[in-house]
C-alpha cells in the first residue's frame, strides 16, 4: 500500500486552523479508502494577524524556508510515497507548496478554507475592518465600545481571514496551477463541503501514485504563468509576488519580475474582493470560484488549458465551471480594469522592483508626488500616524524592515490600517523595503529592492524629500538630484542590527525580496 504523508498545520494558536483536525481525519479516510496507508506529521504555523505589529512579526516569512525544510526531512527520511498537504494560513501553504517542489513524490493540497464574513454594525466585516477600526478609533471617528464590537464580531469563524488576503490568495493560487482540486480555494471552512473535498483529495493522493503523476510535472512555467494569471485577475495579495517566485525557484521555473510585470500588463482583472470591495470569498465561491475565473480567462487567450493538474487537464475542470456571473466575476470583455491587480514599479527609488496591489488603490493616487516622512522601522511610523503626525500630501517611508533589514520582512497592515482607519487613503501613500498583508489596501508599494540594509536609495532619502509614484507607466521616483544623492551614499547606511537564534542564521543567508527572499545557493 503506498504510505501516504498527512502533513498537517494544525496547532491551537492560529484561528485559521481550528478545523484542520477534521481535514486530516477526512484526508487520512479518503487515503485508507483508495488503498494507501495515510501517516500524519506536522508543519508549524504563525498566525499574521496576531503577529502583526511587534517582533513576531519577524517571525512570519522565515517560518516558510522552516516548513519546506522540515517537510523535506520528513518526506525523504521516511521514503513516503505521497503527501497531502493540508496548510491554511500565510506561509505554510508556500513553505509547503516549495516543500512540494522539492521532494517531488505525487502531492495534492486541501487547505482549511475561508472565513465566512463578520457583521458588524450593519456591515459585512473581515480581518482589516479591525485593524482599520483602530485606525478610526485613534482619529475620535469610533468610540472604544464600537471598537469592541468590532473585536467580537469581525472575524465570526475558524477559517483563513475572509478577505483576498495572503492565505485566500496562495490556496485560490494553489488551485489554478493544479495542484489542489476544484474549489479548494473558495469552499469555506465551515461547510460539510470542504471536509468531503478532504476526502476527495486523500483519494486523489493514492491515484496519483499509481499515475505517477508528481508535483514537477503540474509546477511547469506554462501552469505558473496561469497562476500568475489568475492572480491578475482576481487581485490577490502582493505578497503572492514574493511566494511565486521562492516556488518557481525550487521548480526550476525561469519566473522574474519581468514575467510578473508582463502579465501585470496584458490579463484583465475580473474579480474585487475585500479588502478592495465588499465582495468576500464565500461570493467568490458561490458563482463558481477559481475553474469560472480561468473559463472566463481562456476566452482571451490568457491561460494554457492543456497544462496537466491532478484531476486531469485544466481543459477537463473548466469544461465543468460556471460562467461567469458578470457581477462578481466580470466578463472578458467588460472587465473591472484592462490590466492586473497587482503592478511592479521601478525606477530610482526601486531600480530591482517593487509591488503594489493597484486593484486596491483609489483613482486619485495612481499618479501622486508627496513629500517623504522618513521613518527607520514600523513602529515609530505606527506612533506618528496614530498620533497626528501624518497629513494630507505625505509619503510615509519606512526602511530597513526587508528581507536581511528586518530582519524577515515584516507586513505593515498596522500603519497601512491606520491611514485608512483615519480617512488618508486618499491623499496619503506608503513605501517600504518590507511587506504589505494581503489586508492591506490604499497606496502601499512594498518589496522596494534593493532594500535600505543593502544600500538601495531609499536608505537615502530624507524628509521633505519629493518622491512621485506614477502606478499606472509603472514607476517610483525619488526627485533628488545626482550630486545630492552621491553626497548622501557617503553616510553610508545604518549597522547591521544585533540579532541571535534563527533570525541572525536568516539574515546571513536570505537573497532580496525581488527573487522570492529565498536562501542563497
Amino acid at each position: 500500500k503506498p504510505l501516504v504523508a498527512i502533513v498537517s498545520s494544525y496547532n491551537e494558536i492560529v484561528p485559521g486552523h481550528m478545523n484542520l483536525d477534521k481535514i486530516v481525519e477526512a484526508a487520512k479516510l479518503g487515503v485508507a479508502m483508495a488503498g494507501g496507508t495515510p501517516i500524519v506529521f506536522p508543519a508549524i504555523a504563525v498566525c499574521d494577524g496576531i503577529a502583526m505589529g511587534h517582533v513576531g512579526m519577524k517571525y512570519s516569512l522565515v517560518t516558510r524556508d522552516l516548513i519546506a525544510d522540515s517537510t523535506e526531512c520528513m518526506a525523504l527520511a521516511h521514503a513516503f510515497d505521497a503527501m497531502v498537504m493540508v496548510p491554511n494560513c500565510d506561509k505554510n501553504v508556500p513553505g509547503l507548496l516549495m516543500a512540494a517542489a522539492r521532494v517531488n513524490i505525487p502531492t495534492v493540497f486541501v487547505s482549511g478554507g475561508p472565513m465566512l464574513a463578520g457583521h458588524v454594525q450593519g456591515q459585512r466585516t473581515s480581518l482589516s475592518s479591525m485593524f482599520e477600526a483602530v485606525g478610526a478609533h485613534a482619529a475620535g471617528k469610533m468610540t472604544e465600545e464600537q471598537v469592541d464590537d468590532y473585536v467580537s464580531h469581525a472575524c465570526p469563524t475558524c477559517g483563513s481571514c475572509s478577505g483576498m488576503y495572503t492565505a485566500n490568495s496562495m490556496n485560490c493560487l494553489t488551485e489554478a496551477m493544479g495542484l489542489a482540486l476544484p474549489t479548494a480555494g473558495t469552499e469555506p471552512a465551515v461547510n460539510s463541503a470542504r471536509r468531503r473535498l478532504a476526502k476527495e483529495s486523500g483519494e486523489r493522493a493514492v491515484e496519483l501514485v499509481k499515475q505517477n503523476i508528481r508535483p514537477l510535472d503540474i509546477l511547469t512555467k506554462k501552469n505558473m504563468l496561469n497562476a500568475l494569471a489568475t492572480d491578475m485577475a482576481i487581485g490577490a495579495s502582493s505578497n503572492t509576488v514574493l511566494h511565486l517566485l521562492a516556488i518557481a525557484h525550487e521548480a526550476k521555473v525561469d519566473i522574474s519580475l519581468d514575467d510578473i510585470d508582463q502579465m501585470s500588463r496584458k490579463t484583465p482583472q475580473l474579480a474585487k474582493l475585500n479588502p478592495a470591495s465588499s465582495v468576500f470569498i464565500t461570493d467568490l465561491n458561490a458563482v463558481g470560484g477559481i475553474q469560472t475565473v480561468i473559463r472566463e480567462l481562456s476566452k482571451g487567450g490568457h491561460v494554457n488549458t492543456d497544462v496537466l493538474t491532478v484531476s486531469g487537464t485544466q481543459a477537463d475542470r473548466i469544461a465543468k465551471a460556471k460562467d461567469a456571473d458578470g457581477v462578481i466575476v466580470h466578463k472578458i470583455d467588460s472587465p473591472i480594469r484592462k490590466d492586473g491587480g497587482i503592478a511592479i514599479l521601478s525606477g530610482n527609488l526601486a531600480e530591482h522592483g517593487s509591488v503594489v496591489k493597484q486593484g486596491a488603490v483609489k483613482p486619485e493616487m495612481m499618479d501622486f508626488t508627496g513629500t517623504a516622512r522618513v521613518f527607520n522601522g514600523e513602529q515609530a511610523a505606527c506612533d506618528a500616524i496614530l498620533g497626528g503626525d501624518i497629513k494630507a500630501g505625505d509619503v510615509v517611508v519606512i526602511r530597513y524592515e526587508g528581507p536581511k533589514g528586518g530582519p524577515g520582512m515584516p507586513e505593515m497592515l498596522a500603519p497601512t490600517a491606520a491611514i485608512v482607519g483615519k480617512g488618508l487613503d486618499g491623499n496619503v501613500a506608503l513605501i517600504t523595503d518590507g511587506r504589505f498583508s494581503g489586508a492591506s489596501r490604499g497606496a502601499a508599494i512594498g518589496h522596494v529592492s534593493p532594500e535600505a540594509a543593502e544600500g538601495g536609495l531609499i536608505a537615502f532619502v530624507e524628509d521633505g524629500d519629493k518622491i512621485h509614484i506614477d502606478i499606472p507607466n509603472r514607476s517610483i521616483t525619488l526627485l533628488v538630484d545626482d550630486a545630492e544623492i552621491a553626497k548622501r551614499k557617503e553616510k553610508g547606511i545604518l549597522p547591521p542590527k544585533e540579532l541571535e537564534g534563527y533570525l541572525k542564521r536568516y539574515a546571513k543567508m536570505v537573497t532580496s525580496s525581488n527573487t522570492g527572499a529565498v536562501f542563497a545557493d
